[in-house]
């Protein structure tokens, strides 16, 4: 059915009384899908698939007037298509619905038709407006804020200053896809940034900031003036530190170039990754079809044992087995040998000698906190940068947001916490810029990570640090499941694998302040989780 203007395409999609309060339905105007949703009695329809990684939302979850991507959490309004909660960076097209004689119908402008997400409206910068705003790192907190500053209408200067060679890239995906094309990942256009007025400066790197004289120093020993500083510099990785780990095809995976590498000296040779937490269970999984062995050493009985048990641990311990992925559990590498410079073996506690062509480390990381020595900027005994809930350091002006901090948990009855999420630091950038603009705004979110092995994933949401038991729905063994995360008698985390979108629902419970007891989720019924 054509609309009423020749500008629009207007479609008949459903009767009034098919949805009922809180029930959403994917329709068709012309061959676009549109999310229609039925709240307080009112209809209102967006776009249909997540602004992240382009899930379906009719599988994910309804609370109120927001839907919940059940893949990796993004939320969004569904009266206004906005984000509310990351991953992701864009809205979703919002369009018209007009309810007539019982009818529902949608309306759509043809010349957006096609579009999938929105970009919300930045405004640009004035040339003649003599205030700088200097964020360090390239990662997706500096990202967000220096959209959230122009979405805001802040129109001084914004310098993005990274290390890497590439502009903010979909980090993430390193780990999973290691030979990833840089164009694929990178999260914006340059003509996107220049248009906003967003200036980002690669291969460069802050060494020192003075706070008295609010200015940051870098490595060519230039200097740059700042009224606000954003410190989103994340973490690198923990080098291993033993004899022979500055040989040859010993690699850490910490940029878009570490990547390409690790996938060229894996390819047909002997890998060992060293570490069984998510990078280096990550890399196992991506090289086991590609290089000729994967042995892959851990500390512990089962990889991820501490954060998400060893029975999930156990799960993928066998997923990995069955890909020839050998483990060598409860064990470490003590020294590795080489020729010539290159590595050929690896020794480990044990007296185990593995040969080896690549070795991957992933044992941790250590926040990027060393510019900021002398500065009087507080970190913990971690390296950590201490926070307030409005990302606020103890200095003034001076903002830190992403893995580099340790911030207040709201879920956790605001627990320090340093979470390394991608979702979290877009979240801290958001804050961090409404509050760098006099926007009293607090971070609230709910931790939401995802891990993919061999192309399933894990997805997990709360803080689980502390727990004392683990409650199963669904059986581990046949792959298949839903685990809480038990501490005091109280749910503080819930991890899923095939069970989607059950994590996205405990997120939005979470979200909203419940409390969730032990006595809930022993219960047969879990009709209180999908409500």
């Amino acid at each position: 059915m054509s609309g009423e203007d020749s500008g629009e395409v207007t479609a008949l999609v459903c009767q009034e009384s098919d949805l009922k309060d809180g029930e959403m339905k994917e329709v068709c105007v012309e061959e676009q899908k549109v999310l229609l949703v039925r709240t307080n009695g009112q209809y209102s329809a967006v776009g249909s698939r997540c602004s992240h990684y382009s899930a379906p939302l009719i599988k994910g979850v309804l609370v109120g007037d927001r839907v919940r991507c059940p893949f990796h959490g993004a939320c969004f309004s569904v009266t206004t298509g906005d984000i509310e909660e990351y991953p992701g960076l864009d809205s979703l097209p919002k369009y018209k619905v007009k309810v007539q004689d019982g009818n529902v119908y949608v309306s759509i402008n043809k010349e957006s038709l096609k579009a999938t997400k929105r970009v919300k409206e930045m405004c640009t910068v004035r040339k003649d407006l003599a205030h700088t705003s200097v964020l360090i790192g390239g990662g997706p907190a500096s990202l967000v804020c220096a959209e959230t500053l122009r979405q805001n209408n802040y129109q001084g200067r914004i310098i993005i200053i990274t290390k890497d060679t590439l502009p903010p890239f979909d980090k993430p995906k390193l780990s999973k896809a290691l030979d990833v094309d840089s164009s694929k990942i990178i999260l914006r256009p340059a003509d996107f940034l220049q248009q906003c007025g967003i200036e980002v400066w690669t291969r460069k790197e802050v060494v020192s900031v003075s706070p008295t004289e609010k200015t940051v120093k870098l490595s060519d020993s230039t200097s740059l003036r700042y009224d606000q500083l954003l410190v989103a510099t994340g973490c690198r990785s923990r080098p291993l530190n033993c004899p022979g780990k500055d040989l040859k095809g010993v690699k850490l995976l910490q940029s878009y170039e570490d990547a390409k590498e690790i996938h060229s000296l894996g390819v047909g040779r002997k890998a060992v990754v060293v570490g069984a937490s998510f990078i280096g269970m990550e890399v196992a999984s991506y090289l086991s079809d590609k290089a000729a062995s994967v042995a892959l050493v851990g500390s512990c009985s089962f990889p991820y044992e501490r954060s998400l048990g060893p029975e999930i641990g156990k799960m993928t311990k066998e997923m990995l087995e069955e890909h020839n992925v050998k483990f060598y559990m409860n064990d470490s590498v003590v020294e590795i040998r080489g020729e010539n410079g290159q590595v050929k073996e690896v020794v480990l506690k044990s007296g185990l000698v593995l040969e080896a062509d690549l070795v991957v480390a992933g044992i941790g990381v250590i926040p990027n906190s060393d510019l900021l020595a002398g500065s009087g900027v507080e970190v913990d005994s971690r390296k950590a940068v201490v926070v307030d809930k409005f990302m606020r350091t103890n200095i003034p002006d001076i903002f830190a947001a992403g893995d580099v901090t340790s911030f207040p948990l709201t879920i956790r009855g605001d627990q320090r916490v340093n979470i390394g999420h991608w979702q979290m630091s877009q979240a801290h950038g958001r804050v961090a810029a409404l509050n760098m603009l006099n926007k009293p705004t607090e971070i609230n979110s709910v931790p939401f990570f995802w891990t993919v092995l061999l192309g399933k994933s894990i997805r997990y949401t709360g803080y689980g640090e502390g727990y004392t038991e683990v409650i199963f729905k669904g059986k581990v063994e046949e792959r298949k499941f839903l685990a809480f995360y038990i501490k005091d008698e109280v749910v503080v985390a819930g991890a899923s694998f095939m069970f989607d979108p059950l994590v996205a629902q405990l997120a939005e419970l979470m979200a909203a302040g419940q409390r969730i007891t032990k006595t809930q989720v022993q219960a047969k019924d879990l009709s209180w989780l999908q409500k």
